[in-house]
């Protein structure tokens, strides 16, 4: 046991906290003897939140958004415009445009982007089922919503080559959206003309 720990039950809990993104030892720290001062039930209620979630959340079969249920409640909505999709990288991003209001098709969440420094190649993403919903025929438009990093471009890129022999119209958000950000630390204004405003996908 550290010596600056004087329970080895704090240590270990703090050391949990602190693999969490963005958690340091210090916070770590400051949030479990947060829990320590909180009413047993409101720590258990906690605990077995994350148990729950881990145990029984869902990826919607359709768009591989977290869900409750098989098919998300965005792709299940009839009132979703279901013949454009916006391709996103990860399920904060769906989030952040859903945030916007702007925005009243479906997604298709990809679990990333290609990244080969990182061993991400396309056959790690969702694309091949984003293929798939395409060639059904229903799709109309599909709008790149990736960061506007080299990663990001190089996805959209080979997505477009995947699907140039389908008739479907391509777009991408407008450059409202700075280059090299990262799509969910942009706000919500900037966001929604984005989509608002996207415009025909070109390849260079």
């Amino acid at each position: 046991m550290d010596k600056q720990y004087p329970s080895l039950l704090l240590e270990r809990a703090v050391n949990e906290f602190a693999k969490l993104p963005g958690i340091g030892s210090k916070t770590a720290m400051r949030l479990v003897l947060h829990l320590l001062q909180q009413d047993k039930t409101a720590v258990e209620a906690f605990g077995n939140a994350i148990i729950d979630l881990k145990n029984n959340v869902k990826y919607c079969k359709v768009c591989h958004n977290i869900s409750d249920t098989d098919v998300c409640s965005i792709c299940s909505n009839t009132k979703r415009d279901s013949s454009t999709v916006c391709i996103v990288q990860n399920i904060r991003d769906v989030m952040a445009i859903e945030a916007t209001q702007q925005y009243q098709g479906l997604y298709h969440v990809l679990g990333g982007i290609i990244s080969p420094m990182d061993g991400i190649g396309p056959k790690n993403l969702e694309i091949d089922s984003l293929i798939e919903r395409v060639a059904q025929g229903d799709i109309k438009e599909v709008i790149f919503a990736l960061s506007t990093t080299m990663e990001g471009d190089t996805t959209s890129f080979y997505i477009s080559r995947r699907l140039k022999d389908y008739p479907v119209k391509l777009s991408v958000l407008a450059r409202g959206v700075s280059v090299g950000d990262e799509l969910e630390y942009t706000d919500e204004i900037t966001l929604g003309r984005s989509i608002l405003n996207r415009m025909p996908y070109v390849t260079n």
